[in-house]
């Protein structure tokens, strides 16, 4: 029996000592692929990825990387460009620090893939375009969001015409995030600071950008009112300080299909509904909720004849009459099923749509949204040129 080959893909790690690289990228991803033995390409190759952690504090890196047997690290990102046995540059810095970094990541010749948003401004991330388009190297960026298992059985239920005509999709996102008075918060302090690159409409507004393009059409205007309803907060050492980026955002987005979605995002709301994302899609034909793990549907003919009687005790069980989706296949982590795809495509040329391209999309639609509310008014969507 022929020996499967083995290839070892050399990934350079910057900012894996935030939360989101750490646990997502590193633990669940890159080791997780390496602890099964790497992915399988259509050649019949295993790749399996060696990483090296960068970052700027020399003893948390050490921390990390005895803590996950990791066996490389190090605080110099130019002497790790040079290596050539690193071919993969992954960056989940925060924002405003992207940029310079995955400039020099291109200009090494490295294939480059970067958490969102890609860059703190939409002249930045279509820079970044043109500059990897000019060396030719593979770019792309994370929009795990596609690999829920919730978001893939909806996408089968629209494939499959479950909905007749979608008309329109209702979205809620979001938790209570605290303030630091009580108990410390769950979410980074750079996170509310627009000075810093934080604000939810920066971070959440380029996941709806990929979710609606890919799930309802592509979008073509918008309306969106921010706030900042928690003004101050406590920091990480200890300290209060001015909240000066939106931590909540309310948005109405129009399709080219005539679809209508009303998405509601904030970090300073309580949840009582299935999850912490949900979508909600009405067609003609029938309805779905969608959230990270699950999925309901409740079809035309099984929806009840509801009528309004505020005199009354209320009679109906509403979630009563909807009926789970099953899983008929097993879910991988979502950003891990994402990573396979881009090591394949970096080693075989296997397609991956989800290029710094597609990012700058998520960007454009946040710098609307945010336009929108400070102009008070519409805003067209228009195609993005590079």
């Amino acid at each position: 029996m022929e020996k499967t080959r083995v290839r070892n893909v050399g990934v350079i790690m910057n900012g894996v000592t935030g939360r989101m690289g750490m646990r997502q990228h590193l633990v669940r991803s890159i080791l997780a692929i390496r602890e099964e033995g790497g992915v399988k390409t259509k050649s019949g190759e295993r790749v399996v990825p060696d990483p090296i952690l960068v970052g700027r504090s020399e003893a948390r890196l050490k921390d990390l990387a005895a803590e996950h047997q990791v066996a490389k690290f190090s605080t110099e990102l130019d002497t790790c460009l040079a290596d050539p046995h690193y071919t993969i540059y992954f960056d989940s810095q925060a924002t405003n620090q992207r940029a310079e970094s995955l400039t020099r990541a291109i200009q090494a010749g490295k294939a480059v893939y970067c958490e969102k948003p890609v860059a703190s401004n939409l002249d930045e991330a279509l820079m970044l375009c043109r500059l990897a388009a000019s060396a030719g190297v593979k770019n792309g960026v994370v929009q795990d969001k596609l690999w829920l298992p919730g978001i893939l059985k909806l996408k089968s239920l629209i494939e499959s015409k479950f909905f007749g005509k979608i008309l329109s999709v209702r979205g809620e996102f979001g938790y209570w995030i605290f303030d630091g008075s009580v108990q410390p918060g769950q979410r980074p302090s750079w996170n509310y600071r627009k000075e810093d690159g934080g604000g939810i409409i920066t971070d959440m507004f380029c996941h709806w950008r990929y979710l609606i393009d890919d799930l309802f059409g592509n979008l073509r205007a918008l309306s969106c009112l921010g706030a900042t309803h928690v003004g101050s907060r406590i920091d990480e050492q200890g300290r209060t300080y001015r909240c000066t980026a939106d931590d909540a955002a309310y948005a109405t987005l129009v399709c080219d299909t005539g679809v209508i979605c009303q998405i509601n995002s904030s970090w300073s709301v309580r949840v009582r509904r299935d999850d912490l994302l949900t979508l909600q899609v009405d067609g003609t034909a029938g309805s779905a909720v969608a959230g990270l793990q699950r999925c309901y549907v409740q079809q035309a003919s099984e929806t009840p004849a509801l009528v309004w009687n505020p005199d009354i005790e209320n009679p109906f069980d509403y979630y009563g009459g909807w009926q789970e989706v099953p899983s008929a296949v097993p879910y991988p982590n979502a950003f891990k099923a994402q990573w396979e795809l881009f090591l394949k495509h970096v080693v075989e040329d296997e397609p991956f749509p989800w290029s710094f391209r597609e990012g700058a999309k998520g960007i454009q639609l946040a710098e609307l949204a945010q336009r929108s509310w400070s102009d008070r008014r519409w805003v067209d969507v228009p195609e993005l040129k590079i």
